[in-house]
């Protein structure tokens, strides 16, 4: 029996391995599966880990205010010694593109003991943008042993950077997992849809809106390159969409970090239009509830990218450019960046163009099926076993 330890430590990624965790753990007779969490993020991290039922065996616990990227990577660095010291395991299964990711990487290859990356391969080719995450992923890259691809695109950076063939396997990605669990947990438990219903009345948007044919534009942003002055023409720019489009409400759950409520206080402390929301940050469960519920959505994220496609809902990405370009080729994302003017006219056209809302919103899904965590289990069967 093999020994397999899979470690996360944001939200993001607790969504992602979560389907692989718990799909591991089917096969006790065939791995003894392990799971720590760093903390990096802590409060949005146990909503995730409760709501797909699973309880860390090792939490290194490490968020600390006012802590810096230094404070990450050294603590989980340093603090991962000695879980691998314990666990001793044949194989760390860490994800994507964070700090923990990196740093968890690069204590296994301290020790020698083989890494698999989930969600390998995204690539801009630009270290600072998204910051710090391509260089990130590009170093967990190096030390994998095994690159679990969700895309065509992905397995060929990956090519292109002499890792070998036999070493990758395009899986899908294991979001889309998570959110068919997810959507299939909201619509068939009524007595949930109400409570996240009033949960939302609570946050000060009332969801019954939105049982009368109400367009939603769901809005998320939360990226370092975006301080700043992009914050500052996302917001200008909301406030003129609000303006434009009356009947239409814009909702944007706020991340926590001053960065970006402060250029919020600043642009809508005066008096902010009626039909724009902003309410505190969601769950998992009830931030896919309103994705569901949505026309489209605005957003910087990855991982947004990926999971409103599934649903059917264009995405308009503020940024520059993507690692995720396979979602851009297939026509249900569109990049606007950060400039005033092309996010209110990106936005206006999917709200104006009904030809050109059906052409993103019924675009093919680039990023899988629901079933790439059967994929990755299916591949660690028979090369850990022979």
């Amino acid at each position: 029996m093999k020994k397999v330890l899979i470690v996360f430590g944001t939200r993001p990624e607790a969504i992602k391995m979560a389907p692989l965790v718990n799909k591991f753990q089917q096969y006790v007779d065939t791995f003894e599966t392990s799971v720590c969490v760093t903390g990096q993020h802590r409060e949005m991290l146990d909503q995730v880990l409760r709501l797909f039922e699973i309880i860390p065996d090792f939490d290194l616990d490490i968020m600390k205010e006012g802590q810096d990227l230094y404070d990450v990577t050294s603590t989980v660095l340093t603090k991962m010694r000695d879980i691998l010291h314990t666990v001793k395991p044949d194989l760390v299964l860490v994800h994507g593109d964070t700090t923990t990711s990196t740093a968890v990487a690069l204590a296994a290859f301290y020790q020698k003991i083989p890494v698999a990356h989930i969600e390998a391969g995204l690539r801009t080719h630009n270290i600072y943008s998204p910051w710090p995450e391509e260089i990130n992923r590009q170093i967990t890259g190096r030390i994998a042993a095994y690159h679990f691809a969700p895309t065509q695109l992905s397995r060929q950076n990956l090519l292109d950077e002499n890792v070998p063939d036999n070493n990758i396997v395009v899986t899908g990605n294991t979001v889309i997992d998570a959110l068919q669990w997810v959507v299939e947990k909201i619509e068939g438990n009524n007595q949930l849809s109400t409570e996240i219903g009033e949960m939302l009345n609570n946050f000060g948007y009332d969801y019954l809106r939105l049982n009368n044919d109400k367009r939603l534009v769901l809005i998320t942003g939360h990226r370092r390159e975006n301080f700043g002055e992009g914050f500052i023409n996302i917001c200008k720019a909301l406030k003129a969409l609000a303006n434009l489009y009356p009947s239409v409400d814009f909702i944007y759950p706020m991340h926590l970090n001053p960065n970006v409520r402060k250029p919020i206080n600043d642009i809508f402390g005066d008096g902010k239009p009626d039909n724009i929301f902003f309410i505190e940050p969601l769950d998992y469960l009830p931030f896919i509830f309103l994705m569901k519920k949505s026309y489209l959505v605005l957003t910087d994220s990855g991982g947004i990218q990926e999971e409103a496609p599934g649903l059917g809902k264009p995405v308009l990405v503020m940024r520059d450019n993507t690692e995720r370009p396979e979602a851009v080729e297939a026509g249900t994302v569109q990049l606007v960046g950060t400039e005033y003017d092309k996010i209110i006219a990106g936005v206006s056209l999917l709200l104006d163009d009904e030809n050109h809302y059906n052409s993103m919103s019924k675009a093919n899904n680039p990023y899988g099926d629901g079933e790439s965590s059967d994929r990755i289990l299916e591949f660690l069967i028979k090369k850990l076993n022979n």
